[in-house]
């Protein structure tokens, strides 16, 4: 028996997650980590405990399901997206902590650039807004402000990565700097029809183009991961971003075809086929993947908090003990409350892109209770997922398929997903594995290493758990919805 090994390093843990030649989950490990806020919009993590974390739950797994290097064909990676990291060459030390997806430091960095009249240029090659959210003014942000740390880029002596990139240096013991395109593609760096780093976007934010790693196709060979790590040599071939990775997963290979995932965030690509749209609604262009060098392109919709509003009853107010007791808690609810959470924790993503928005909770009564606010932060996940569809929907010449396919921790919540359907008006379908984000990283692998089938057979391997089917009547739906948007208005800072 050969086994694919899938590194899934999250926001807020990481994972590993053994699959047999099947695509059957053998054996899973998981370990959450620090997060830290230094300050009002910061989000930080300490790269030396994501890296601790990603080999002890790979040493867990292998452990867990008796498997030794031998039987382990290869490895896929695929990670939080634009977390940005900044190491000595040398050491291996990175001279500051991870700065995270969610950090909104340099959002004084971007208004300044949009005011110079960057920002269509940027979006023009990379496909992106010029936004906080993205590595490129993060690593700017670092070379800024760590004591030498410009001096030692001039010289050559530090390197940048996304996490995969910062995990992959670490597995092949400094051989290998490289990442692949769908990380690339998140960087603001990187023109995504060139296929190369862009050198004008370099030099208008000061960052040495030697910092930057190799691009390489999703599935290639990325190397071999060093023999004292985990007992020998295991090949590394495949990589994605998390949300790539899903789409994978996902086995939206066809244009049209279109996925959410709901994790710390939500996000929800379309498939564009070998269309790169420019959005009219504020959507970001991308890669969806990176095949024997064919790219294909997608549309993402960007919600920053989505399973983060669970964390925060949990973790900020204390009015759940787990993220499963919020489903009882939604069935229980008044009917009658029309209570509406806008989680705008760090800004709202798409199609508002306001970093400075903050959340507010609107329509609470006398006898609105916790069971209204867990409710109220279900809903909001679904309110921003029809943001994103309906954006998708007006940028979008082709023809979507008419069905969304969910994944993630929160896609478990019953009660979220018939909503999520009924607020679309579109089915909701949730697989069999829900693990794509992994189960995507797995396949890259296994299919460059020759384990697993191509795209068509796995498209046609993909199975349906359950579908959600919308009951909401037209004009309920609407105007739910319409209550959203005014709650959203009122946060909004350019309002």
């Amino acid at each position: 028996m050969k086994y694919i090994l899938a590194i899934d390093q999250g926001t807020t843990s990481s994972r590993a997650i053994l699959f047999d030649e099947g695509m059957q989950v053998t054996a899973t490990a998981q370990e959450e980590f620090s997060q830290h806020f230094p300050a009002s919009g910061w989000v930080e993590h300490e790269p030396d405990q994501i890296w601790s974390t990603a080999i002890n739950m790979c040493r867990e797994v292998m452990e867990k399901a008796d498997v030794q290097t031998q039987n382990i064909a290869s490895i896929g990676i695929t990670n939080q997206r634009e977390t940005t990291i900044v190491w000595d060459k040398v050491t291996g030390r990175p001279i500051y902590n991870a700065i995270v997806w969610q950090d909104r430091r340099t959002s004084d960095l971007c208004k300044s650039l949009k005011a110079d009249g960057s920002e269509p240029m940027i979006t023009r090659k990379t496909g992106l807004l010029l936004d906080p959210y993205f590595s490129a003014t993060k690593i700017k942000w670092i070379l800024d402000n760590v004591n030498g740390a410009r001096a030692k880029a001039a010289n050559g002596d530090l390197l940048f990565g996304t996490v995969d990139c910062f995990l992959l240096w670490k597995l092949t013991d400094g051989k290998t700097h490289a990442t692949d395109a769908t990380n690339a593609a998140r960087t603001m760096l990187y023109d995504i029809q060139l296929g190369s780093w862009d050198e004008e976007i370099c030099n208008l934010l000061n960052i040495p183009m030697n910092l930057l790693p190799e691009v390489r196709d999703c599935a290639s060979d990325f190397g071999t991961t060093s023999p004292s790590l985990l007992g020998g040599v295991i090949p590394i071939h495949g990589i994605a971003g998390d949300q790539q990775a899903a789409t994978i997963g996902q086995a939206c290979f066809t244009p049209g075809m279109l996925k959410s995932t709901y994790g710390t965030g939500c996000f929800a690509l379309l498939n564009t086929g070998d269309q790169l749209v420019t959005s009219r609604n504020r959507l970001l262009g991308t890669i969806a993947y990176q095949l024997n060098g064919k790219t294909t392109y997608a549309l993402e919709g960007s919600i920053f908090v989505a399973g983060a509003v669970v964390q925060w009853l949990r973790d900020g107010l204390g009015i759940v003990g787990h993220a499963s007791e919020t489903q009882k808690m939604a069935e229980a609810a008044g009917d009658d409350q029309n209570v509406y959470m806008v989680p705008a924790f760090t800004g709202l993503g798409a199609p508002y892109w306001d970093a400075e928005c903050r959340g507010a909770i609107f329509g609470l009564t006398r006898s609105s209770n916790q069971n209204d606010l867990a409710r109220a932060a279900l809903e909001s996940v679904g309110y921003q997922t029809r943001d994103l569809l309906e954006a998708m929907q007006n940028d979008w010449a082709g023809s979507t398929k008419g069905i969304l396919r969910v994944d993630g921790g929160m896609s478990a919540n019953g009660w979220a997903m018939q909503f999520l359907a009924d607020v679309l008006g579109t089915p909701v379908d949730r697989p069999n594995i829900l693990e794509t984000t992994a189960l995507g990283a797995a396949w890259l692998a296994g299919m460059h290493s020759g384990i697993y089938a191509d795209q068509s057979e796995f498209a046609n391997n993909w199975r349906l758990e359950r579908r959600f089917t919308p009951s909401m009547d037209a004009g309920t739906r609407d105007s739910r919805y319409a209550g959203w948007k005014d709650a959203v208005s009122r946060c909004l800072t350019d309002r």
